[in-house]
């Protein structure tokens, strides 16, 4: 896209007592409009980068495609912030039951109040997970992460979301969403046909019950994050068979499910 991702901004900073003008980077945002088989059927606000990605991850996370084999064709025009997407099939209980919606950069019921029918249909525990890791892997994913995130560490404005195995990122995915940095993970794990029952999703803000519910949609059975999980999230982490660990940061962490999927260097 030829939207940047970050724009200088002339602010007023105060410091100390006083106050000066100087230059600072902010993170941009963009509306991008999915036409699903002619009809309009979401607006997502999101950084400008991987659209295509994140198209498919979130029409793959909402249940109405099973798999990338399932869009006949997809194109995005970007002077129009218009993705067009035509399926071979699509899942009938979502033609009725989803009304055209505008989802916000947002965090909080703008989402919320729609996906917990949807993932009553398209959620499962997450079955078959190859993978077990270190505690100091888990530190050193992270910091992998947090290395890779130069938009944040310009900006501040943006989540970070990487798929990893047990030592070294696959894909590095930032947006002003944090459930469209997980789309963008899907979206890419399905364009290349990525397994991801032996691989973790390092993530930089709060688990909440959405990140959770997108990982285990992902098909990811632990997820590490320098953020606090919400109770719900816990709940939903036991019933869908996720490994969550919080708090990661300054060589201390809190594994909060299925610990046995993380073990202590030479104790395995």
């Amino acid at each position: 896209m030829d939207q940047p991702m970050k724009r200088e901004c002339n602010v007023w900073r105060y410091v100390d007592g006083r106050i000066k003008k100087i230059t600072d980077i902010i993170v941009t945002e963009f509306p991008v409009t999915i036409i699903l088989n002619e009809k309009e059927f979401a607006t997502l606000v999101c950084s400008p980068e991987h659209i295509e990605e994140l198209v498919i991850g979130f029409l793959a996370s909402e249940g109405v495609i099973n798999s990338f084999k399932d869009i006949k064709e997809l194109t995005f025009i970007e002077a129009t912030g218009r993705a067009i997407v035509h399926t071979h099939k699509i899942n009938r209980w979502n033609e009725l039951f989803h009304s055209k919606r505008y989802i916000t950069s947002c965090c909080g019921k703008s989402r919320q109040s729609f996906y917990f029918y949807n993932d009553a249909r398209t959620v499962k525990p997450v079955e078959n997970i190859d993978i077990t890791i270190s505690i100091e892997q888990c530190f050193q994913l992270m910091q992998l992460m947090e290395e890779s995130s130069v938009v944040f560490q310009d900006t501040g404005g943006v989540h970070n979301a990487v798929l990893c195995n047990a030592n070294e990122i696959i894909v590095n995915r930032i947006d002003i969403g944090r459930h469209n940095a997980l789309d963008k993970i899907y979206g890419y794990c399905l364009q290349n046909l990525i397994t991801r029952s032996d691989k973790i999703i390092v993530f930089s803000g709060r688990i909440s019950s959405e990140v959770l519910l997108k990982a285990a949609k992902i098909g990811c059975g632990i997820i590490l994050s320098k953020s606090a999980p919400t109770e719900l999230a816990l709940r939903l982490a036991e019933e869908l068979n996720v490994t969550t660990v919080g708090f990661l940061r300054n060589k201390s962490l809190n594994i909060y499910t299925r610990p046995d999927r993380i073990y202590v260097h030479g104790a395995q």
